[in-house]
């Protein structure tokens, strides 16, 4: 055969190559998204689909790019398919009961620490939220989380007074255990952390102020449903109860809350938190001395200027550990049982979610047990 002819018939193969090339990713979008259409009639709650092997991803950030935006058919299922094939092979999809339609995108999946670039992402394409599918949290653009990540700050009130819990050295460095967990939720978001000084006695103001002068409180706050009437509370991380410090050589004279509660005994409290709440309610005829200094009260016991703190099972020990004048003799029988949250305004869901998460992964690593063992706390968890 004529070498002009074998280049002809050469040439003729290869676009009958090219052609059946072309034909086929036409194909393969309408076949995956029948699985795609199949699959999000059972999961009208939502869902975000790996298409390449039609399995769902139990991690990550799921964001919709603002190219596949309102897509409801099964017609426009395929554009949302072939622009997945083209760029993340993800495909997510939810049902509006308000209209009944189905919405489906092409989604970009980010790693679960990589929520600014989410977040970015998310703002540039126009969408309203990013998703974390591993906790189920929708973060949405107007909301606390995202301006927290943004300004790449946690920005933590805390009293700074009281140990093992939160205190502030002479320096304003802070340590103690809340401190810790202050700087494993700015972790979980992926930003610095930055500690706001406040009080007890101006705690619940400092929370609700305008603008506000941090993002969330923490450091022995005991969770109250006087709390969560005006403010949003996380779930517990830290088990605690009212005690009493005293004198060790009068350990043996205080075995109830009756003993504490005459006119000769002389208790001591800091103003404006639970611990003088629990002693004016509980403590009616016993002498009640208020000082300013919550870290001061302790060497006043030891030193005679009073009988008694009243204090919390998280506080008790350390004194008792560092100060062998001081004895906590009713430590194992507090007098109240309750535990110790997260504290910020109403109207910031978004980041009480992201909190909850971050207690819980670290109740679930172990790291929240390591770090009452670290502080000689008694772990609940």
């Amino acid at each position: 055969m004529p070498t002009a002819l074998l280049s002809v018939l050469a040439a003729m193969m290869l676009a009958a190559c090219g052609k059946s090339d072309t034909a086929a990713p036409q194909n393969n979008v309408s076949a995956i998204a029948d699985h795609v259409w199949a699959f999000s009639q059972a999961h009208p709650d939502g869902f975000t689909l790996d298409i390449r092997s039609m399995t769902e991803p139990t991690e990550g950030i799921a964001v919709s790019y603002a190219a596949t935006q309102h897509s409801h058919s099964r017609q426009q299922l395929e554009g949302v398919v072939a622009h997945a094939m083209r760029h993340d092979g993800y495909v997510g999809g939810w049902q509006d009961s308000t209209d009944s339609l189905y919405y489906f995108d092409s989604t970009r999946l980010f790693a679960e620490s990589s929520l600014l670039s989410a977040i970015r992402f998310a703002r540039d394409n126009g969408q309203q939220s990013a998703y974390i599918l591993s906790t189920q949290t929708d973060i949405p653009m107007a909301g606390k989380v995202a301006q927290i990540v943004e300004r790449g700050v946690l920005r933590v009130g805390t009293t700074g007074d009281y140990r093992p819990l939160s205190f502030c050295e002479a320096d304003g460095s802070y340590w103690g255990f809340g401190i810790e967990v202050a700087r494993q939720i700015a972790a979980y978001l992926g930003v610095d952390v930055a500690f706001v000084k406040t009080s007890w006695p101006t705690l619940t103001a400092d929370v609700l102020a305008q603008p506000q002068l941090f993002d969330l409180a923490l450091g022995g706050i005991t969770i109250t449903e006087a709390r969560r009437q005006t403010m949003l509370m996380s779930e517990g991380y830290l088990a605690n109860g009212k005690t009493i410090l005293c004198r060790t050589q009068e350990a043996d004279r205080f075995h109830t809350l009756a003993d504490l509660d005459k006119p000769s005994v002389r208790v001591m409290v800091n103003p404006g938190g639970l611990n003088e709440k629990f002693a004016l309610e509980h403590l009616t005829h016993a002498t009640i001395l208020v000082h300013q200094k919550n870290e001061e009260i302790p060497t006043l016991i030891a030193e005679g200027a009073a009988d008694v703190m009243i204090t919390e099972i998280t506080e008790a020990p350390y004194y008792v550990k560092t100060d062998t004048r001081l004895a906590a003799p009713l430590l194992d029988k507090p007098f109240t049982h309750g535990e110790i949250g997260v504290l910020m305004q109403k109207g910031q869901e978004d980041l009480l979610q992201m909190v909850n998460n971050a207690i819980r992964r670290m109740k679930d690593d172990g790291t929240l047990k390591q770090l009452h063992e670290r502080y000689g706390l008694v772990y609940a968890y």
